[in-house]
């Protein structure tokens, strides 16, 4: 076995139910054709020195809110600066906003998606912007996908190697915190890694829909990035 991966899914906001059912079958599938083990769970009490011990990277699966406690992010801080890995996957960014080392760890805060004077979900057109990734190996230039597209408090562009980004011309960007449409970013990353001290830290904001984990491109910008987050590209 290569390596083991955690997925850790818990929510105390908002929740993605069939993207974490979806998205935890599709990640244990992955592992077994690639030859990783994965566990599964929504027990923050995993979250200590032993209990993070066999794991090399720690998946947060579309989790919300404050999942973890003092001690529990304590030990999380120091798993990932002994060199273990983090990949977080769409409202992992909507989790822990009063805890400034992770909102480093997972690069931006989710601020709001469309979905109040226009379609919460859109067709849109991703460029990829580092072809040399694990998570973008095999996509095309031009991306085009259906997504609730996710925009940020920031832009973690200067902190962070951004592997996709949003066109905002392809689609109606204007989100959901004010009445008549909280303004575009602009430049507008969606998925992308970075080195945190001696770990990893890898993000993207696809997959709300279930479905999309089905889809064999998604799939493989999922095992890449799982892959660099865990050391192993």
């Amino acid at each position: 076995m290569r390596f083991r991966a955690l997925i850790f899914s818990r929510t105390a906001g908002f929740r993605h139910e069939e993207c974490i059912a979806h998205g935890t079958a599709a990640i244990e599938e992955l592992g077994a054709r690639a030859g990783f083990g994965v566990d599964a769970t929504e027990d923050p009490a995993v979250f200590s020195d032993a209990g993070l011990a066999g794991y090399d990277v720690v998946i947060w699966l579309s989790t919300s809110g404050d999942v973890l406690d003092d001690e529990q992010k304590a030990a999380f801080e120091r798993y990932i600066r002994a060199g273990h890995g983090y990949a977080g996957i769409h409202s992992a960014s909507g989790t822990e906003y009063d805890w400034p080392w992770y909102g480093g760890l997972v690069g931006a805060y989710f601020r709001d998606h469309p979905g109040r004077i226009n379609p919460q979900f859109q067709t849109a057109t991703i460029v990829v912007e580092d072809r040399r990734s694990a998570a973008t190996k095999g996509l095309p230039a031009r991306w085009t996908r259906e997504e609730e597209w996710y925009s940020f408090r920031s832009n973690p562009r200067r902190d962070v190697d951004v592997l996709l980004s949003v066109d905002e011309r392809t689609y109606d960007p204007r989100g959901y915190s004010e009445p008549d449409g909280s303004p575009p970013m602009g430049d507008h990353p969606i998925a992308w890694c970075h080195a945190t001290g001696r770990g990893r830290a890898w993000y993207t904001a696809l997959g709300h829909r279930s479905e999309t984990y089905a889809d064999a491109s998604f799939a493989r910008h999922l095992l890449g990035g799982i892959l660099w987050a865990a050391g192993r590209f």
